[in-house]
């Protein structure tokens, strides 16, 4: 009868040690990035690892240093291009700082929700937390806990330990430059009013509109899908009173733009059409969509360099930063001009 040989046990620190002819508190040194060694030694024992294939054990790194080198990412609705597009960032800002993510996703925006996946993460021994949950219950719920961690919230611009892009500022250049063109009637297709971002775009809609003196129309609340831009252009197209569209995600745009294709309305010629995010397919929508563009690389980075300053005891402030506006074939101006 064969005997099954047992599986081959994974190398530890003391053989990449043994193999190096050095002690394992020197492997542990380099592995650490200690400058409490020489270069010649640190070159030959790196070498050995990378020979090796050594990777070592997270979890015996943080019961032998007292620290995880893991940060903690609260997230909800990360499948939308927002979210997801800001947690690659802020891994591949966090990777070459030393440090991965551990990520839970909120069931819902209910508190207990809330609490337990905070919980989850604390579990995890997470050194700092950074919270892309924009709806207004969750920060509100976070910022009344009593965590240990530091905590970086991707959230309204102005409030302490905040990152944030500046949606108003965004809003306001995409209306402006409708205005510009000579749009006087300008329609807005909003997210949901319990997403700080979306409640930000509207501000900036209304105030771009005020400063212009231009006529304030109640915007039309959406969820970010292109279903509800569709639906939100059939209804409106019917009986236009309205030049162009200022939508606050380049989903609803999308929806918005099949809508016009259906009812033989073009685009820019009868009517205009401004998105936001800058989605990689924006620029092959028909025609190629004018949106507003969110740097998430830098935003990674500012997001992490946030935390590791509250880390080292020092507190960072951050200014927003500002979206810019992408002009492409969408946006005309109006036929009576």
């Amino acid at each position: 009868m064969a005997v099954e040989s047992e599986p081959p046990r994974a190398l530890n620190i003391r053989d990449v040690a043994r193999e190096a002819g050095v002690s394992y508190q020197t492997v542990s040194r380099v592995l650490n990035g200690s400058d409490r060694i020489r270069e010649k030694t640190r070159e030959h024992v790196q070498s050995v690892i990378d020979r090796l294939g050594y990777r070592p054990n997270p979890v015996a790194r943080a019961l032998s240093t007292n620290r995880s080198r893991t940060i903690g990412v609260l997230t909800a609705h990360s499948a939308l291009y927002g979210p997801a597009t800001a947690i690659t960032a802020i891994e591949f800002a966090a990777r070459d700082a030393g440090y991965r993510l551990s990520i839970a996703n909120l069931r819902s925006g209910e508190p207990e929700s809330v609490r337990a996946s905070i919980d989850d993460l604390l579990s995890h021994a997470v050194e700092a937390i950074i919270v892309i949950a924009p709806q207004q219950e969750v920060l509100s719920e976070v910022g009344g806990m009593s965590v240990d961690v530091p905590i970086v919230a991707l959230g309204p611009s102005g409030e302490r330990h905040s990152m944030a892009m500046d949606q108003i500022a965004g809003a306001r250049a995409a209306v402006a430059h409708l205005a510009d063109l000579g749009h006087e009637f300008i329609v807005h297709l909003a997210g949901p009013q319990n997403w700080t971002e979306a409640e930000a775009r509207m501000v900036g809609y209304l105030r771009e509109l005020d400063a212009r003196d231009l006529r304030v129309r109640a915007p039309l609340l959406g969820d970010w899908t292109a279903q509800f831009g569709y639906e939100a252009g059939m209804s409106l197209l019917r009986m236009p009173d309205f030049t162009a569209v200022f939508a606050g995600n380049d989903s609803m745009a999308l929806g918005f733009l099949h809508a016009c294709r259906e009812l033989g309305v073009r685009v820019p010629e009868d009517v205009s059409v401004v998105g936001f995010d800058d989605i990689p397919e924006a620029a092959h929508f028909f025609p190629p969509l004018t949106t507003v563009r969110q740097d998430f690389v830098e935003l990674g980075r500012r997001t992490i360099r946030m935390l590791l300053a509250q880390l080292a005891g020092e507190d960072l402030a951050q200014d927003p930063l500002v979206p810019q506006l992408i002009v492409r074939a969408s946006t005309a101006a109006p036929r009576s001009n």
